[in-house]
């Protein structure tokens, strides 16, 4: 696992071109669990289902009782939709996927 203080720049679907600096290993372990949690077929799931669905894979030492979970789920969607590795379902309200390798 990274150190804690090691920075990742992430993406924001929502504005292209703009980067933030976060925590590396928190990144890293909402990425693995949000993957693990969201279902490959569309229309996906709201993101309520998906920090519910998340959360059992969660570092207890980085996210105590899921503390900050639904910020760094946030987070972590935007910069893997503008990745390209989820998508973003219809019709309202939100709902997340992983895309199909391929």
């Amino acid at each position: 696992m990274p150190e804690t203080g090691e920075k990742i720049e992430i993406e924001n679907v929502n504005t292209p071109g703009r980067v933030e600096r976060v925590d590396r290993a928190k990144y890293m372990a909402m990425r693995e669990a949000l993957l693990k949690g969201l279902t490959a077929e569309a229309p996906g799931m709201s993101v309520a289902e998906a920090k519910a669905a998340l959360l059992p894979h969660l570092s207890e030492d980085l996210f105590p009782g899921g503390a900050k979970a639904g910020w760094w789920l946030k987070a972590v969607q935007l910069d893997l939709e503008a990745k390209g590795v989820i998508v973003r379902g219809s019709p309202k309200p939100v709902r997340l996927y992983r895309r199909l390798k391929g």
